[in-house]
């Protein structure tokens, strides 16, 4: 970024700093109390049950590092209030812990700031523009720094996912610039964070032994083997192990590891989240729902053997199918494992350097999404914020952007489900919505509309969507009866959409013809 451009993104993340201090009296979840424990835990126990306390049912499941970065921050809690760090304390919020951990997640939001940065001077400048408003790097420092879907998970319901991306970012800008020991260190460091970063992991892997390990190409773009190079594939099996030895090798002496493992992933916990992330089981637990009462209108099933939750719940976590064959985490491994595989040929065997490397992440975030197991809905942000790098530099890649971000972030609307937050998650994401789609089709104006009409319809029925289920819905007799309607209707719909621009960036990636000399290189 030119030096002249520091003072646009300065105000840029003040001024979004500023708004997060502005949200900090607002509704947090459950999430608060996980983090608040934590810091309890990793404060007051030693280190050998540290994955053993079950005071709270809000048990420690994050791999050592992000265990380590509490034990941290506790250090400096107990200058606000020493209460939070009792662990008996369960579901403490004073004025002054609700601004500790606030303020926490401001300052943290430190380095995902310094990654939007890196990843700004990674764009060139093919699309140089005199308006500062118009140039690619301010629209993508925009897209990353004000993202509405982290502003409100982050902000409003509570996490620690800012300096998590910006960790993600900042690898992903260190591979761009080459310095690809930087890039795997900050990854590898990243994994032991938040184990969900795993979903991406094949992307990283590949395209580092094809652009790093693989030193050279033939004039065709094929790989030329002999350039494969020993010294550099140590060199990442030694960042690996390291850091794998740094995070889990003091649980490794104690005997504790398989417990460490069993508490990061927990399958008991059902397919779906609780608020059933708009993905393929989302579909498939509708479909279910659909031919169960069809069934039963029918006389195909017998009523007093479907469990009522089944019908009226619709959201509990132990989710046993009543027609369709229940799914198991092998299934899910499977599909994910096949739904991954095209993209990472692409990457290999048809390379186009950083661009294809962030196409092929994309798509193993999405992927995973799709048919993961207990996915939650606030892991689509693992493929909107990549998405927003390409976004800015081919009108095709804009138009799913804005397909993706526009439905993942209205799924994440039932996460703020409090009246006062109600007009605050629907200006942000107005504005948020509204700047995108201006800022990009302005980007692209020379160039063919960024949707077309079936697609500007499915975005503007969202909508009716909102107003339904905020405003009518609760008004009728079936909020009683069928509470999980809202929550299932912005599921099924979003799930449709995101299913879509999945498919059209796989169709995309696959049928894109890539130029010898840019293969070669």
């Amino acid at each position: 970024m030119a030096a002249g451009g520091r003072g646009w993104f300065r105000a840029l993340a003040l001024g979004v700093s500023f708004l997060k201090c502005l949200l900090i009296p607002a509704y947090y979840s459950t999430d608060f109390e996980v983090h608040r424990n934590w810091l309890a835990i990793t404060h007051n126990l030693p280190l050998s049950q540290w994955y053993y306390e079950a005071t709270s049912e809000w048990t420690l499941d994050y791999p050592p590092f992000f265990a380590w970065f509490e034990y941290a921050l506790s250090h400096i809690a107990k200058y606000f209030d020493p209460q939070m760090l009792v662990v008996e304390n369960l579901n403490y919020a004073s004025r002054a812990t609700v601004l500790f951990q606030r303020l926490s997640v401001i300052f943290t939001d430190t380095l995902f700031i310094y990654a939007v940065h890196e990843c700004c001077k990674c764009i060139n400048g093919k699309r140089a523009a005199k308006d500062i408003l118009e140039k690619p790097t301010f629209i993508l420092a925009v897209l990353l720094l004000w993202n509405f879907g982290l502003l409100i998970v982050d902000h409003i319901h509570f996490q620690y996912n800012g300096f998590l991306f910006g960790l993600m970012l900042l690898s992903v800008a260190r591979l761009c610039q080459k310095r690809y020991l930087e890039g795997a260190l900050l990854f590898a460091v990243l994994l032991h964070f938040k184990h969900i970063y795993i979903y991406v992991a094949p992307a990283y892997g590949v395209y580092l032994l094809r652009s790093y390990c693989f030193t050279a190409n033939n004039a065709d773009g094929s790989l030329k083997w002999r350039s494969f190079s020993f010294l550099h594939v140590t060199l990442l099996g030694l960042i690996v192990c390291l850091v794998s030895a740094l995070s889990l090798g003091p649980f490794l002496v104690l005997g504790q590891l398989p417990q460490v493992i069993a508490r990061l992933f927990p399958f008991k916990r059902g397919l779906c989240h609780a608020y059933w992330a708009p993905n393929f089981w989302a579909l498939y637990n509708a479909v279910d729902k659909a031919l169960t009462i069809l069934g039963l209108k029918c006389n195909f099933l017998d009523g007093k053997k479907i469990p009522k939750a089944s019908m009226t719940g619709g959201l509990v976590q132990e989710f046993q199918h009543t027609v369709l064959p229940s799914v198991t985490p092998l299934a899910t491994l499977i599909c994910t494992f096949i739904a991954i595989l095209p993209s990472v040929f692409c990457l290999w065997f048809k390379p186009q350097g950083p661009r294809g490397f962030l196409q092929c992440l994309v798509l193993c975030a999405l992927s995973s999404f799709m048919f993961g197991w207990h996915v939650h809905e606030k892991a689509i942000l693992l493929a909107i914020l990549p998405l927003s790098l390409l976004s800015i530099q081919r009108a095709k890649d804009a138009g799913i952007y804005l397909i993706l971000a526009t439905t993942g972030h209205f799924s994440l609307f039932p996460l703020l489900f409090t009246p006062p937050e109600l007009p605050i998650k629907i200006l942000l994401m107005l504005l948020f919505t509204v700047y995108s789609f201006s800022s990009l089709k302005s980007l692209f104006r020379r160039e063919k509309p960024l949707l077309n009409w079936l697609e500007t319809i499915y975005l503007v029925q969202l909508v009716p969507l909102e107003i339904f289920c905020e405003i009518i819905f609760p008004l009728t007799p079936w909020k009683q009866h069928f509470p999980f309607v809202p929550l299932l209707l912005t599921s099924v719909y979003c799930a449709l959409g995101i299913t879509y621009a999945w498919l059209k960036l796989y169709i995309s990636v696959l049928t894109e013809r890539v130029p010898v000399r840019q293969k070669a290189e």
